[in-house]
């Protein structure tokens, strides 16, 4: 069960599970702050495994996948805060306070953010809208509590500032090792290209000049040969993998997979 809250409009949310809930396919299109209220909570990508408990703070990266996985503690909920730090905000913060930043940021996607008494008494400045959400925060107030948790990170951890004002686009990456590591996802070929720095054009070529194939057509056989081995080596069940590989449906996998090996999975299994 999830109860999702919106605090302020696609800025604030708060949310609760009583039942453990994996998202595979995350994709952060904003610069994402979270504080676990209570239970568990793991971010992994395709270089990082980060988890948190009560009361941790992780500052999330935008344009990244990941898998996101939300479990409930013996007698305690999951919650959580979740601010979205969006770039026309941060913008105007960096006009006012006339920041620039020379190049791009390199280091980490996520990060652990030390706690501290200033952001914990931020966070408990918006419990009071959680506990009565029939008052709703207006926007204006709404978004200068953003640019306050936005100073308070700067406060925490100075170098968060190339993080936080990095507005370049995406660059052109390795495209064959960006596939690789993350064809498991379930995401359209226009958010890949956009996610390794190209134009839906530009990266079908390129992908065609490394893999000699469309990406479509090479992502179901990239996938359909990982659920073979995953069948055949590691004693998996069908039922088990096929949203994990980026299947929609365990009957779209089963047919898949039958039409290409000759077999249906079930039939692979020893």
């Amino acid at each position: 069960m999830t109860s999702p809250t919106e605090i302020v409009p696609g800025v604030i949310f708060f949310s609760y599970l009583s039942s453990k809930r994996k998202e595979k396919g995350a994709f952060l299109g904003h610069n994402i702050l979270v504080l676990l209220v209570s239970g568990y909570f793991t971010l992994e990508t395709a270089d990082q495994k980060i988890s948190m408990s009560r009361g941790q703070m992780l500052l999330m990266r935008k344009n990244q996948l990941g898998e996101i996985t939300k479990t409930p503690l013996e007698n305690e909920d999951y919650q959580t805060i979740v601010i979205s730090l969006q770039e026309d905000l941060l913008r105007q913060i960096a006009l006012e306070e006339q920041i620039e930043i020379g190049q791009k940021y390199a280091g980490p996607s996520n990060i652990l953010i030390p706690e501290n008494d200033f952001l914990a008494a931020f966070f408990q400045s918006i419990i009071p809208y959680i506990r009565h959400p029939e008052e709703k925060i207006i926007n204006t107030l709404g978004l200068l509590k953003v640019k306050e948790v936005v100073y308070l990170l700067l406060n925490t951890m100075p170098q968060l500032k190339e993080f936080l004002f990095d507005f370049s686009e995406p660059y052109k990456i390795d495209l064959e090792k960006f596939m690789l590591n993350n064809f498991h996802y379930n995401i359209p070929i226009e958010k890949f290209a956009g996610l390794t720095g190209r134009s839906l054009a530009s990266f079908k070529r390129d992908f065609h000049k490394i893999f000699g194939m469309a990406p479509r057509h090479w992502l179901q056989e990239r996938r359909l040969a990982e659920a073979r081995h995953l069948i055949e080596r590691k004693n998996k069940k069908p039922s088990a993998i096929y949203l994990d590989l980026g299947f929609e449906s365990l009957s779209h996998f089963s047919h898949a997979f039958k039409k290409k090996f000759g077999k249906a999975p079930t039939e692979w299994v020893l």
